[in-house]
This record gives structure tokens, sequence and C-alpha cells, in this order.
């Protein structure tokens, strides 16, 4: 009995992040948050509570709100004092431990990297086109020296060569090799694309009355509250 009054008097401060992946079924409180309290010994009890059964062939992602993760600890310790320090919706991701071999990557790979080659050098040369660049070098040149290019002069050596620096530095990496500290410009695009689609499940479970929250029934049918 004094274990348990002394357990409910205890602080449990609990952090989730916007998106959480897992790759089992009986989803847990330590697998989507993480944990603190003064009490040590709570902490390997509160991480093996279960949140969520993902059933068979069920959804790829789950919207969790911090309300029912409350109540799932009240219903083990009722008066635990929780004070949440990161997201109110939590967005459980289930992917499958399933994975390709080794040639079904490399062939990705590669046909990334083809693809985005040709894009990019199908755009560079709209680009020069729309512009009429070759053009304005014969103008420049012809300006400059008095007679006709041969449609091979120093300009566009430059240019092809300030154009290969210019992505490197914009994109601020070669190969493994990052030049500075700073998020790439795709990495920033892509953390950017990635919260868009967080605040859109998020929203699109709230509007739906699909999150999980307290009141409602679990994926299993049963009420929690």
């Amino acid at each position: 009995m004094q274990n348990i009054m002394s357990a409910n008097q205890e602080t449990v401060y609990v952090k989730g992040e916007r998106d959480v992946e897992v790759t089992k079924t009986d989803v847990t409180l330590g697998d989507i948050l993480t944990l603190e309290c003064s009490n040590k010994s709570m902490i390997p009890k509160l991480n093996v509570l279960k949140i969520l059964k993902i059933p068979e062939n069920g959804r790829h992602r789950y919207v969790v709100s911090i309300l029912k993760i409350i109540a799932c600890i009240h219903e083990k310790y009722p008066g635990v004092d929780i004070q949440n320090m990161g997201e109110t919706d939590i967005i459980v991701t289930y992917e499958d431990q399933k994975t390709s071999g080794a040639a079904v990557h490399v062939i990705k790979s590669i046909f990334v990297a083809m693809l985005t080659f040709a894009g990019s050098a199908f755009a560079i040369m709209a680009f020069n086109n729309d512009a009429s660049v070759s053009d304005l070098f014969s103008q420049m040149y012809e300006f400059v020296m008095g007679s006709k290019t041969d449609g091979f002069t120093i300009m566009e050596v430059s240019y092809s060569i300030g154009i290969t620096i210019g992505i490197l530095v914009f994109f601020n990496h070669f190969g493994k090799r990052r030049f500075t500290v700073d998020p790439t410009p795709l990495e920033v695009q892509m953390r950017v694309y990635e919260n868009d689609i967080q605040t859109t499940l998020v929203e699109n479970a709230s509007r739906k009355g699909a999150e999980l929250d307290v009141g409602k029934a679990d994926i299993a049918g049963s009420h929690r509250s």
C-alpha cells in the first residue's frame, strides 16, 4: 500500500515526437515516448504499458492523442501527475520489417540517379534554349573579339564550370561529403514536406473522428477511459 501511495505522488514527464515509427503490432508507451521520473523504478513499468494494438491488415498510420496516453497511465497509477513536454498528437507509423534484397536497392538507386540526372540536364538545356544563351555568347564574343565564334570558346567552358560549382554550393554536398554544417536545401524541403504531411494526417484524423482519444474505443474495440 505504501508503494502504491508513493507512486501516486510522483510526477512523470513524457515527451513524444510528432511522428514515430514502430515495427511491432503491440505498441507500448516506451515505443512512442521518452519518460522521466524521479522514481526510476516507475519508468520500466510505464514503458511496458500497452497503448495500441495494430490489427492484422490494419492501417499503417494512427494518430494518438496525449490525453489517451495520460488516461492509459492513470488507469494504472491514478494519482500520478503527468507533465507533457512534447507533442499533443503523436502519429504512430507501423512499418513491416520485410525488406527487399540488396539487388533491388541497387536497381532503385541507379534508376533514381539516372532520372535525376536526365531531369536536371533537361531543365538546364531548356533554360539555355529559352534564354538563348548560345546566341548571347556568340554576340558577346563577336563584340569583344571582332570575329565570329566557332561555338566553343572560353565563355562556354567558364559557363559549364560555373554551373557545376553553383550546383555543388547550392546543394551543399558532393557524394557523402558536406561542405558546411547547414542542412542542404533538399533536406529543408523534405522536412517542410514531412511537416505538411503530419499536419494533414492529424487534422484529417480529428475531422473524421479517427484519432485515438479518451472516451473512444480502442483499435481492438474495447474502452479504456
